[in-house]
């Protein structure tokens, strides 16, 4: 088997604040994630897990520190050509969903595309709404859904640009057992039928336990990984 590498993270350290009131969220944090890759992230609130992923996702920068996609350094970017590489590259799902109120499922799913005035592939959204098992909801708003079915939804948002990476954040923290295990089967299926490379954080062991490898952190450190 070839390993491709896909995500480079080196010495990664991101510092809030100054003098007494200096928090130090990541301190030195290094590792790397194979294409194809589900990579779960555990640790407690606070740990710097959420500030890893988003640094990873372009969302926030680092006080010092390299990430590396696709062989890119994506802080080398200016703002606006980092913005479009992460709406083009970075698939994010959140915790509470982030859809847009007045955009039906199928306009909800499409939406990065829009943004950059691209054409949607009939057969690609297709395909896309019956893994989701969405076909049925494309003209729902996002109130007339449950929280599963918008999590879905959301999923959908971040595949539909076939990104090189999906971040998830927390997705189950706002779903009941039984649709959290709907969402954690779904990004498994992601994973193996789409090859599509995953990270994941949560604080939950149990959903932690369905990916590849799992690294832990404690006060924005690597205290174990395997």
């Amino acid at each position: 088997m070839i390993f491709m590498e896909i995500l480079r993270v080196e010495n990664l350290t991101k510092i809030y604040g100054k003098g007494n009131s200096k928090v130090v969220a990541l301190d030195n944090v290094s590792f790397t994630v194979e294409k194809g890759e589900f990579v779960a992230i555990i640790g407690a609130s606070g740990s710097g897990k959420s500030t890893l992923l988003h640094i990873i996702g372009g969302v926030d920068k680092p006080t010092s520190g390299k990430v590396y996609i696709d062989g890119l350094d994506i802080f080398s970017l200016n703002d606006d050509k980092l913005a479009i590489f992460r709406r083009r590259q970075v698939g994010l799902i959140y915790q509470f969903y982030n859809l847009i109120p007045i955009l039906n499922v199928e306009e909800n799913i499409c939406l990065p595309l829009f943004l950059d005035n691209r054409t949607v592939s009939k057969d690609k959204l297709n395909d896309l709404l019956n893994l989701l098992g969405l076909s049925h909801r494309v003209n729902h708003l996002p109130n007339e859904l449950s929280g599963g079915e918008q999590q879905r939804a959301s999923i959908g948002r971040a595949l539909i640009t076939s990104p090189t990476l999906i971040l998830a954040d927390e997705p189950t923290g706002n779903l009941d057992s039984k649709a959290s295990d709907e969402i954690v089967s779904l990004l498994k299926k992601t994973n193996k039928d789409y090859k599509q490379t995953i990270i994941m954080i949560t604080h939950n062991l149990e959903i932690a336990k369905c990916a590849d490898r799992i690294i832990k952190i404690e006060d924005g450190k690597i205290v174990k990984e395997g």
